[in-house]
């Protein structure tokens, strides 16, 4: 880990000190050069790479928030399913109680029918 930042910053240097050479070469572009090593050695300054150990830490706590989002969710959903099934138990509960009562019915009716069409046969 070390070696490469080591590397990079030996990088850097050399990017530095060609970028002075080809300045003091051609002057016209030296100042636009200059501007531009000031500012790119500025972002540098400002932007300290975090060590990996802490972008892991935060990208597993941003898993693990999404994760139980989900997770959430999901319960939330297999509720509601359990609420639409216990609802369906209910309504072919109270289904066959009137198919049942239904059934009563028709055989009383057909009692009936069967007492008046024997009272006119008579």
């Amino acid at each position: 880990m070390t070696s490469n930042t080591q590397k990079s910053d030996e990088n850097r240097s050399k990017r530095k000190k060609e970028m002075e050479n080809e300045a003091s070469e051609n002057p016209l572009l030296s100042s636009l050069d200059k501007r531009d090593l000031a500012s790119s050695e500025g972002l540098q300054s400002l932007y300290k790479p975090e060590p990996l150990e802490k972008v892991l830490n935060e990208m597993n706590k941003e898993i693990m928030n999404l994760l139980s989002k989900y997770a959430h969710i999901l319960r939330q959903r297999a509720a509601m399913d359990a609420s639409y099934v216990q609802e369906l138990d209910g309504i072919l509960k109270e289904a066959r109680t009137i198919e049942n009562h239904l059934k009563q019915k028709r055989e009383s009716l057909k009692q009936r029918f069967t007492v008046i069409a024997n009272t006119l046969q008579s």
